[in-house]
């Protein structure tokens, strides 16, 4: 824990999500297992598990490759536009920037580690859609994520944090009541194509301050559009395959 003295500005809640558990209720074995990523190699295969702080540090995933497994929503409401949601001010790596329903990592636990039909990383996707967004578990049922694909890819954030991952795409059609977390989340919004065109179009032309998260760029040029007509058309689980892990820079 020597790391957090080295971080002393680092924002309270953001400190409590790197080092410590949610609840201080239950067992120190399992609070130590909920802070663990899961490190897999570039197969996805597990290895091992790493602190969330390690995992995010640039120098530690330079030094050591450290690639850890991590998910991305995307959610549909019944007009087929898509929640995005602003990263909260205080988050370590790329705050404020826009991007997917709800972006993290299962954790090193035995609920997350699942690997049969991926139960794991959408039980993952559950727990933390209402970490982040206040939807509670019984409005987005595990069985309701289709995974439709992995990519593995590297982003630095600032220079001294950044993301490697092999991350699952989670898409799910389900109207929802939102209750945003602060510590969280900035802002959120709905969007159709046209809208997220013009909001890809203000990234890149730097307007408004609007920026994108590396993975949610990723997403949107090689596959969201595609798999956007799957959305509209009910046709989901046509588009899914998990055999590939695209590797994407």
């Amino acid at each position: 824990m020597a790391a957090v003295a080295d971080d002393a500005t680092m924002d309270a809640v953001q400190r409590r999500l790197m080092f410590e558990d949610e609840s201080q209720r239950i067992g120190l074995e399992e609070r130590m297992q909920r802070r663990k990523c899961i490190l897999v190699d570039e197969n996805d295969n597990v290895i091992g598990h790493e602190s969330k702080y390690n995992c995010h540090l640039m120098e530690k995933i330079e030094s050591l490759n450290l690639l850890h497994r991590a998910f991305s929503v995307f959610l549909f409401n019944s007009k087929y536009e898509l929640l995005l949601q602003q990263r909260s001010e205080t988050k370590v790596t790329f705050p404020l920037v826009w991007t997917n329903t709800c972006c993290s990592h299962p954790l090193y636990r035995e609920s997350e580690l699942i690997q049969e039909n991926y139960l794991g990383v959408r039980n993952a996707a559950q727990r933390k859609l209402l970490d982040e967004l206040g939807i509670p578990a019984e409005d987005i049922p595990v069985d309701e994520f289709i995974p439709l694909g992995r990519m593995l890819y590297k982003a630095p954030s600032d220079g001294k944090w950044g993301e490697h991952e092999v991350d699952y795409l989670l898409f799910i059609v389900r109207d929802v009541k939102l209750l945003p977390n602060p510590d969280e989340v900035a802002g959120v919004k709905y969007v159709n194509r046209d809208q997220l065109k013009e909001l890809l179009g203000k990234a890149d032309a730097g307007e408004e301050g609007v920026k994108l998260s590396p993975w949610f760029r990723l997403v949107v040029d090689n596959f969201l559009m595609k798999w956007w007509d799957h959305v509209e058309n009910g046709t989901l689980l046509e588009a899914t395959d998990m055999k590939t892990i695209h590797k994407l820079v």
